[in-house]
C-alpha cells in the first residue's frame, strides 16, 4: 500500500514542474499548454488521493469534470495555435501582444 504522503509529493512535484515550465518558457505556446496540463494533472492527483483517503467519491467526480475542461482547453488552444501559425508564420508568445484590439 502506497502511503498518502507519497501521492501528495508526486502531485507537488508535477505542479512545480508545470509552474517552472510556465515561468521559464516565454516563447513556445505549445509548451505553455503542456505545462498547464501538467498542473491540472497534479490537481487531479490530489483530488484522487484525498478522495481515497477520506473515503468520499466527490473528488473522483471532480476529476471527470476537470478532465473534460482540460480536453476542451487543449482542443481550443491547439486550434488557436494553428490559426496563429497560419496567419503569422510563427507561434512566438512575445508577438501575441499584436492581437490586442
Amino acid at each position: 500500500m502506497i502511503p498518502f504522503t507519497h501521492y501528495l509529493v508526486v502531485a507537488a512535484l508535477l505542479f512545480a514542474i508545470g509552474l517552472a515550465g510556465i515561468i521559464l518558457n516565454r516563447r513556445n505556446v505549445i509548451l505553455l499548454l503542456m505545462c498547464v496540463e501538467l498542473m491540472l494533472l497534479a490537481v487531479n492527483t490530489n483530488f484522487i488521493a484525498f478522495s481515497n483517503y477520506l473515503g468520499d467519491m466527490a473528488g473522483q467526480v471532480f476529476v471527470f469534470f476537470i478532465l473534460t475542461v482540460a480536453a476542451a482547453e487543449a482542443a481550443i488552444g491547439l486550434a488557436l495555435v494553428t490559426l496563429l501559425f497560419r496567419n503569422r508564420g510563427d507561434i512566438d508568445v512575445e508577438k501575441m501582444n499584436l492581437l490586442k484590439g
